[in-house]
């Protein structure tokens, strides 16, 4: 199994991130929060993974901290389950939200992640409150970016992509990101933007 990957950082989006190791250049799938702490293009990142294995595909996917991939995991093992919809919840949500949300049994909010319905959300509280609760996600929250109005037209357009990566469309996104903005006009991070985003939807 591949732990991590550790090289030059070649090309970023909100949804993946190309890393050349050792002149093999690995394309690793993300969730929006991981896309957050990724540094500049040409710099070096290390990324912990997990390679996910099917009759069609290899894919491996890339977390900026032990609690985004073991909340991803953990929600592999729920039937039903895929790794798009585990990167889904993470860039909804994130690691302790998600957490926090099924501990809580607060299926109206889990049904705010793409692909989740009413029952999908029952059963991930079902399944997961135990395990989930027995995790340790101790983590640093995403810095939001700084720079002004270009920052922040940056964040729009990163959060509006991987809005679109995650079902929904061009004109939902647009929406829903619009009146995010306007009911919270300090938001610069795109993380936060794709978060509260979902949760217009």
């Amino acid at each position: 199994m591949i732990a991590y990957v550790s090289g030059t950082l070649i090309e970023k989006k909100p949804t993946e991130a190309l890393v050349e190791v050792n002149g093999i250049g690995y394309r690793v799938l993300i969730p929006t929060s991981t896309f957050e702490t990724l540094p500049n293009p040409g710099e070096a990142v290390r990324l912990l993974t997990h390679f996910y294995v099917r009759e069609d595909a290899q894919v491996l996917f890339g977390f900026a901290t032990k609690a985004e991939r073991a909340v991803f995991e953990v929600m592999l093992g729920v039937s039903g389950v895929g790794p798009k919809l585990a990167l889904a919840a993470l860039s909804a949500l994130g690691p302790a939200e998600l957490r926090a949300r099924v501990v809580d049994g607060d299926a109206g909010m889990l049904t705010n992640i793409p692909g989740v319905g009413k029952k999908t959300a029952e059963r991930l509280i079902v399944e997961l409150r135990d395990r989930l609760a027995n995790l340790d996600l101790q983590e640093a929250g995403a810095a939001p970016l700084s720079g002004g109005s270009e920052a922040r037209a940056a964040a729009r357009a990163d959060a509006l992509a991987a809005l679109e990566s995650l079902g929904l469309s061009r004109a939902a996104a647009e929406k829903n990101l619009r009146k995010v903005l306007r009911t919270h006009p300090g938001v610069q991070s795109a993380e936060e933007l794709v978060r509260l985003a979902l949760r217009e939807a």
